[in-house]
């Protein structure tokens, strides 16, 4: 495993992809870096990270062949890959708040941006972005973010979660070159948050409706059972589940 350590850069994934595109990279090539200045999380969100009390890294994966309608399966692998190793650690109360958000007791303490390479209706490669709020006490604005040593009450070695991290992503994306894609994402589901519980939603225009996740489709949509007791599915984008 090829590991390249930045001190400080804008965006791990960023600097990843641009790498990929001039260089021919080895399987589970990673970018690690001390402080991201610009990460960048889903749908346009910046990831905030402290420096040298988080883990801000990259991860090149190649695939031989992995049709573009199994691209779920990625979100639900690295999602499970970071369960397991948080799992490790003994962090309480773990869950994922859909489609990649890693949370402990309702808070948000991982974030995921997967950056797919697609060639005729197949997935080349996958830049894979992860942070994770390891030794952060304090989160200045960011009620809902909390870190693996305010849920665990202790201070953690970096590069000790780091190797664990890396060994749980490889075991889980594993999976997906053995096309183990139901059992992942039964798996996924068994850890979603909030769960086969009332919750409050809002589409992009702002109406806000109740319903109950039911689970995730095999496209990773999230699949709700509204008032009416009709089920809908919906892609990343066209929901927020409010908390």
């Amino acid at each position: 495993m090829n590991i390249i350590k930045l001190n400080a850069i804008d965006s791990t994934n960023s600097y990843l992809v641009k790498l990929s595109k001039t260089a021919v990279l080895d399987d589970y090539t990673v970018v690690l870096t001390n402080h991201q200045r610009k990460g960048r999380g889903q749908q346009g969100a910046v990831w905030q990270s402290a420096a040298n009390k988080s883990l801000s890294f990259s991860v090149f994966k190649a695939f031989d062949s992995l049709s573009i309608t199994k691209v779920s399966s990625l979100a639900f692998a690295v999602s499970l890959g970071l369960v397991k190793a948080l799992e490790k650690y003994q962090i309480p109360d773990i869950s994922i708040k859909w489609p990649n958000d890693i949370m402990s007791q309702s808070k948000k303490m991982a974030g995921i941006l997967i950056e797919n390479k697609i060639k005729q209706g197949q997935i080349v490669s996958s830049v894979i972005g992860i942070g994770l709020n390891v030794n952060q006490e304090t989160f200045n604005q960011l009620p809902q973010a909390t870190s693996m040593y305010l849920s665990a009450h202790k201070k953690f070695d970096l590069d000790l979660v780091f190797e664990c991290l890396l060994e749980q992503l490889v075991i889980q994306l594993n999976k997906i070159e053995a096309l183990a894609m139901l059992s992942l994402k039964k798996e996924y589901e068994s850890f979603l948050f909030r769960k086969g519980m009332i919750s409050v939603f809002e589409d992009p225009s702002g109406k806000r409706f109740n319903g109950i996740i039911q689970g995730v489709s095999d496209q990773g949509e999230l699949v709700i059972e509204n008032e009416t007791n009709s089920i809908k599915t919906f892609q990343p984008k066209a929901l927020k589940l409010l908390f």
